[in-house]
């Protein structure tokens, strides 16, 4: 095997050794610890709550440790065994060029939306029903996925035409195009996902007039936000699961209520959450993390660029040097080192999780804040015993005992 094949190869069997490593340790940390609520939280979890929380924690860690198996294997199979015959098939029905490549790549896509669909179905349908959180009916569920394909392949199509185009136009600097056609398409997104793609999913209505939304707007003014509107989420209809977010850019921002929070959380608490959520927007969170992924996707496309241009990452594993064949090895190539960088991408996450709590204590003091984490983690099961250094890779946002902590702090 090529140098360059093999140690692509042993990065992948690595990183995956690492996720199913780090899944057992949490595992093993939720276990030990799940006869016992931890002293912070003594009084206002019980014990029952605890071990149930615990329960979902090992289920899901348990799906997580096989689908990160069969994520490495079938990654290391796509590569030296698979890709090679679907380039082949794909070849007989197109013809060289762009087409060939978009199609190799929608072929791929195809298959590992296929399967990985099995998942999806435990996932939804074994996990999050057995734990009173799953709302979908299997129509609703095929439904999703065949708006979501349609979707991507609506969005993905032209981007994919656009990407092998660039090459030809400007060999040396295309990267660097695309780069900045990214950049730009994922600024673009933020308004077009709220406003014309989340509504394919989910019902969105204007918050109903009353006390409550006085004061969340009397919130927004001390706040200097100024937001398109608020409006309520039908998140019931697929899960139990609560959350409040904001979208948009600009003039287009919009704040978005689950119906489930609203359901389950007192006026107080949803203040506190808007609070939190504001923090992100007002101490420059957005900007940051776009950014941050403005940064990866620099060095992403730079290596895209050094990759079409020499054609030894396809040749590496016997694969012609076809456009869509680098793209996928060097996605695949890339995961571990992604892999790597988690603790730090995850450990700003955490930071600016801390800074929007510390300005939502500011805002709406802090018992409101920590009765709504409290009562998150109650209805959401979530582990109050996470390991630490599963928590540090994976976790972006802090447990929920040690944020306890620092709203509690002078």
């Amino acid at each position: 095997m090529h140098m360059i094949a093999a140690a692509i190869i042993l990065a992948i069997i690595l990183s995956g050794a690492l996720g199913v490593l780090l899944l057992m340790r949490q595992a093993a940390a939720v276990r030990t610890q799940s006869e016992r609520v931890p002293a912070a939280l003594g009084g206002q979890i019980s014990l029952e709550e605890h071990k149930r929380a615990a329960a979902y924690t090992l289920a899901r860690t348990r799906l997580g440790i096989a689908k990160t198996i069969f994520d490495t294997i079938l990654t290391v199979l796509w590569l030296v065994f698979l890709l090679g015959p679907l380039y082949s098939l794909v070849a007989v029905f197109v013809v060289p060029g762009i087409l060939r490549s978009v199609a190799v790549v929608l072929a791929f896509a195809l298959a590992e939306r296929l399967l990985h669909l099995p998942f999806s179905v435990a996932s939804t349908f074994w996990l999050e029903t057995k734990f009173g959180f799953n709302r979908q009916t299997p129509l609703m569920f095929v439904r999703d996925r065949i708006k979501g394909a349609a979707l991507s392949l609506a969005l993905g199509v032209p981007l994919l035409c656009a990407l092998f185009l660039l090459p030809q136009l400007s060999p040396s600097y295309w990267w660097l195009a695309a780069w900045a056609g990214f950049a730009a398409l994922a600024l673009a997104m933020s308004v077009i996902i709220p406003a014309f793609i989340a509504p394919m999913f989910n019902k969105f209505t204007p918050m109903p007039e009353g006390p409550l939304k006085e004061r969340i707007e009397a919130l927004l003014a001390r706040c200097g936000f100024e937001s398109k509107g608020l409006y309520v989420m039908d998140a019931s209809r697929r899960s139990s699961h609560g959350n409040a977010y904001f979208a948009g850019f600009g003039r287009a921002k919009r704040i978005v209520f689950f119906d489930t929070l609203l359901q389950n959380h007192a006026p107080d608490e949803i203040l506190s959450i808007l609070a939190h959520e504001l923090g992100h927007y007002k101490l420059g969170h957005i900007r940051q993390r776009m950014a941050e992924a403005a940064v990866l996707a620099f060095f992403g496309f730079a290596i895209l660029g050094f990759a079409f241009a020499d054609g030894g990452f396809a040749n590496a594993f016997g694969l012609p040097p076809d456009p869509a064949l680098i793209l996928i090895v060097v996605s695949a190539a890339m995961g571990p080192a992604l892999h790597l960088l988690s603790p730090l991408t995850s450990h700003l996450s955490r930071r600016a999780e801390y800074q929007a709590d510390s300005f939502a204590k500011a805002m709406t003091g802090p018992a409101p804040l920590i009765s709504a984490l409290i009562r998150l983690a109650r209805d959401n099961l979530s582990t109050l015993t996470p390991d630490a250094l599963y928590a540090r890779f994976y976790y972006s946002h802090p447990p929920v005992s040690a944020r306890i902590a620092r709203l509690k702090a002078a």
